[in-house]
């Protein structure tokens, strides 16, 4: 399994950088996969070190700097999301973390137009509508955060779509649980009961009937 996910990670990562010039090592590319998915059961110290050999790979960079946020060193997080930013000035997510980091700080102005900046590019982001939406109501504007906070359940509702059409077209494919985990992922998204509730409901018990 872990092979497989190291070569999903590699195609991926060669797909996104390989065209920008460039040179990511096999090496880089072997220690991202094993901190990933130390990263994913919330080893977060040992995340970090893994990767403390790997010095201008932006993933790793992000990974890592992610990693040392959720161990609360909100100063050592900063200062890898900063240089994970000028390797790649595109970097969303550490962008994101860097607002988030902030807002810890109390800085909640500075987060705030930083996260406005974000949204400016990315205006269906559901992690940035949350973040400008709490900022908002931190700085007494509940108007600005109930607004926002419609837009991130619109967000939500597209997201929960995507992945119940994505759950019809695997469990076509054959592909039963992980039709299941999308659709759970999918209500899990959803803010409200909707119709969208129930046409997920009734693909979950279709798809757990038959595979019984």
């Amino acid at each position: 399994m872990k092979a497989f996910v190291y070569i999903q990670l590699a195609a991926a990562i060669t797909i996104i950088f390989g065209s920008c010039g460039s040179k990511t090592d096999t090496e880089a590319l072997r220690l991202y996969a094993n901190a990933h998915e130390l990263y994913s059961n919330g080893q977060f110290s040992e995340t970090a070190e893994l990767l403390d050999s790997v010095k201008n790979f932006p993933p790793a960079l992000t990974l890592r700097a992610k990693a040392e946020y959720f161990s609360g060193d909100l100063n050592r997080a900063e200062q890898l999301f900063k240089k994970a930013v000028k390797a790649r000035p595109g970097n969303f997510e550490a962008k994101l973390y860097l607002a988030r980091i902030l807002r810890d700080r109390g800085e909640g102005a500075k987060a705030k137009q930083l996260t406005e900046n974000l949204l400016a590019d990315n205006p269906h982001d559901l992690r940035a509508l949350r973040l400008a939406a709490s900022l908002a109501l931190e700085l007494g504007d509940p108007a600005a955060a109930s607004v926002l906070l419609d837009q991130a359940a619109d967000a939500a509702a597209d997201g929960a779509m995507a992945l119940l059409d994505r759950a019809r077209l695997r469990w076509i494919a054959g592909r039963g649980s992980d039709a299941l985990e999308d659709l759970s992922r999918a209500r899990a998204m959803l803010p409200w009961e909707t119709g969208i509730t129930r046409s997920i409901g009734q693909l979950e018990d279709r798809i757990t009937e038959a595979m019984q």
